[in-house]
């Protein structure tokens, strides 16, 4: 759990330094490229745009799925840049989490006047 809390406090640390030097208003990917590029730079195990296929009946099926972000192999993180966080949001990277068996992941939308923890930067837990 220790390794966890470790890795969630770095993420929320990259994700602040990234919104306070680049604002909102950018694309996806844009974000999904400099977060992994500051996690990578504190020594982090950083995967993008991970595969993540459905089994179903027992046959693996790649349905065109995507993590944004897998570090360590434990924490998912979802990017988005959108005006609003709609639970279908938080659902999606729900579902993530149970069809790659991970426990934690971490839902940011970037495009917001003001980054708040718990409002734009949310756990979402397995």
């Amino acid at each position: 759990m220790e390794e966890i809390n470790t890795i969630t406090y770095k993420i929320r640390g990259a994700v602040f330094s990234i919104y306070n030097q680049l604002g909102p208003g950018l694309l996806e990917s844009v974000y999904e490229t400099v977060l992994a590029f500051e996690l990578r730079d504190m020594g982090l195990y950083v995967q993008t745009q991970v595969p993540v296929p459905v089994i179903y009946r027992n046959i693996r099926m790649e349905v065109g799925f995507r993590a944004d972000i897998i570090v360590n192999d434990l924490v998912i993180i979802e990017i988005k840049s959108v005006e609003t966080l709609h639970d279908v949001h938080k659902k999606q990277l729900l579902t993530y989490l149970k069809l790659t068996n991970k426990h934690l992941g971490i839902l940011v939308n970037f495009n917001v006047s003001k980054l708040i923890d718990k409002e734009n930067i949310i756990r979402i837990i397995n």
